[in-house]
């Protein structure tokens, strides 16, 4: 059967480590997963326990596609209490995931061919889904000295129709302050481009409180999930904010792609915004975990590392050590029986030596794996 050359996108490399390290585990090896961003520990309490009472109560049909009123008001007193942003929640769309946000973003934004600049290293799924969207995705290779976030002369008459940036980033944790954001912004406006930003870190913070794009402006997308600090990823329900003219735009586009986010996980959403005492104590262990990869790291032999501001991942350069990271990460996947991500996923030019070290299951995962590295690396 034909297939359509939109659906010609590369594969999510990470997903395929994480298929290797199951099946190496199906054979008998008990395997530690630094490979993939997902919390270890599971949904809110309060969250269970809200849903159990919904269905007690009667059928969790379709909710309109802009989602439930009390989980868009919930989101928007959120704003106000963790940026002090007056935010109206006629604005906020409850999305399945942020991957739906941003199809919902990209399709309203943007035209056939549109150029949309993204930071590289960056989330690999950006660049494939703008792809399978017909929109062409630039890589702006950030510098180190920036931190690895974009600045305005990465895209100086590129003529994008938009650009995409991540604070808290993934795989770096680097975060953009209120001037380099701001800067961002006044730049792509300047061009006449449109402006997203993806928040879906914010909350996991080890020192400044990570900036939103609408501390700054109402003319912007912003993308945000309950699956990293609230826990929550395989409930796929995340939510957007745009601008007021945009939300019929966005409304018209998710009845008929999504018809709704489920249901189910809005009414679980709703409850684990106020899992405040839970939340904060799965931050204790990232805390924990973080400073455990920054010690243990370079004691095993990866040393070009940089301490991450947020999210939960510390991202190598491992030039030193291989010029080919997918095979490193096999290697270091079946000798060590750790899995990691090769930076390949983040950074196709520059990725070849680079990984990506996710410390977002258990500490005692965490003490485990570093150890089992350790071992791996002096043996090598």
């Amino acid at each position: 059967m034909r297939s359509s050359r939109r659906s010609v996108v590369d594969p999510f490399i990470v997903m395929d480590v994480m298929e290797a390290a199951r099946a190496l585990e199906a054979t008998g090896r008990q395997v530690i997963y630094m490979e993939v961003g997902q919390p270890g520990t599971g949904a809110p309490r309060a969250a269970s326990k809200a849903l159990t009472r919904a269905m007690a109560a009667g059928p969790l049909g379709y909710t309109v596609a802009l989602g439930l009123p009390e989980l868009r008001a919930r989101i928007a007193r959120m704003y106000g209490d963790w940026y002090d942003v007056d935010l109206d929640p006629s604005r906020v769309v409850i999305t399945p995931g942020s991957s739906g946000g941003f199809l919902l973003a990209f399709t309203a934004l943007f035209d056939t061919g549109d150029r949309v600049g993204i930071g590289a290293p960056g989330y690999p799924s950006y660049r494939q889904i703008l792809r399978a969207l017909d929109l062409q995705p630039v890589d702006l290779p950030t510098a180190l000295e920036n931190r690895y976030q974009p600045v305005p002369s990465d895209f100086a008459g590129m003529d994008l129709a938009g650009l995409l940036v991540a604070s808290p980033a993934n795989p770096t944790g680097t975060m953009l302050d209120v001037t380099a954001m701001r800067a961002l912004i006044e730049a792509t406006q300047a061009q006449g481009a449109a402006f997203i930003s993806d928040e879906i870190y914010h909350g996991i913070e080890y020192g400044a409180k990570a900036v939103t794009a609408l501390q700054i402006t109402d003319e912007t997308y912003v993308i945000n999930s309950f699956s990293k600090y609230f826990s929550m990823t395989g409930w796929r329900v995340g939510w957007m904010v745009v601008p007021k003219d945009h939300v019929r735009i966005v409304e018209r586009i998710a009845q008929n792609m999504f018809i709704c986010a489920p249901h189910a996980s809005q009414v679980a959403a709703l409850a684990a915004m106020d899992a405040t005492d839970e939340l904060q104590r799965n931050m204790d262990v990232y805390r924990a975990n973080r400073a455990l990869m920054l010690q243990g790291l370079p004691q095993a032999g990866f040393t070009k590392i940089a301490p991450p501001d947020g999210a939960f991942y510390v991202y190598a350069d491992v030039s030193d050590l291989t010029a080919d990271s997918r095979a490193f990460a096999d290697e270091i996947l079946q000798v060590a029986g750790v899995a990691v991500t090769p930076g390949l996923d983040f950074d196709p030019v520059r990725g070849h030596t680079t990984l990506r070290f996710s410390y977002a299951r258990s500490t005692a995962d965490i003490t485990e794996g570093l150890a089992r590295l350790k071992d791996f690396m002096n043996a090598r």
